[in-house]
């Protein structure tokens, strides 16, 4: 009787398992404990610095896609300080045609023009920081001249020289305003004139 090849090979393998060496168990030292000891200590601290290194990761995505949000929702704000100017000429270029009489076709030319660039802007979310009769505040107004009168309340907003303008919720340029006061004693409200 013959026994196949893959039976004389199993039978050779587990014949050649049987032989082979086992290995002896280490001889336990005084020393094994301590060394476990530091191990385990080893591993706990690997395993708290693996928890920061992913808090920090989770950290820095999160701020990631802040910055990235913010960088798409003012991606536009350079070209939009500098076509401010451009609203405010054509406010002035309006003012001086109501002033001077020009003709009715130039006047709604400028107004159309005017309008335009104002629906644009609101499109991208700039919104002009309305400031006449309200009170002075400095994150959003810039005070360049302050008048005595007694019509209206101390620190209050008399006119406006220059609009301010908001994107979004963040500032873009401060209205520049003539504020209020009542009284020849120090004003109540924290205006540095700016000349």
């Amino acid at each position: 009787m013959s026994l196949s090849k893959d039976k004389e090979e199993k039978i050779k393998v587990t014949i050649a398992a049987e032989e082979a060496p086992q290995p002896e168990p280490a001889p336990e030292s005084p020393e094994a404990p301590e060394q476990q000891e530091d191990a385990v200590k080893e591993a706990k601290e690997n395993y708290e610095r693996f928890l920061r290194c992913v808090a920090e990761m989770e950290n820095l995505k999160k701020r990631l896609e802040k910055e990235k949000a913010d960088l798409l929702q003012f991606a536009n704000e350079n070209l939009i300080k500098e076509l401010l100017p451009v609203v405010d000429n054509l406010e002035r270029a309006l003012e001086h045609g109501r002033q001077l009489d020009a003709p009715a076709p130039l006047m709604e030319g400028l107004e159309l023009v005017q309008q335009g660039f104002l629906r644009a802007l609101t499109r991208f979310g700039v919104s002009a920081i309305e400031c006449l009769g309200q009170p002075f505040d400095p994150a959003f107004h810039n005070a360049v001249m302050q008048e005595e009168t007694t019509e209206v309340p101390d620190c209050t907003i008399m006119k406006e020289l220059q609009k301010g303008y908001l994107l979004q919720s963040r500032l873009l340029r401060p209205a520049m305003v003539v504020v209020a006061r009542n009284s020849t004693e120090k004003p109540s409200c924290p205006i540095d004139v700016k000349v």
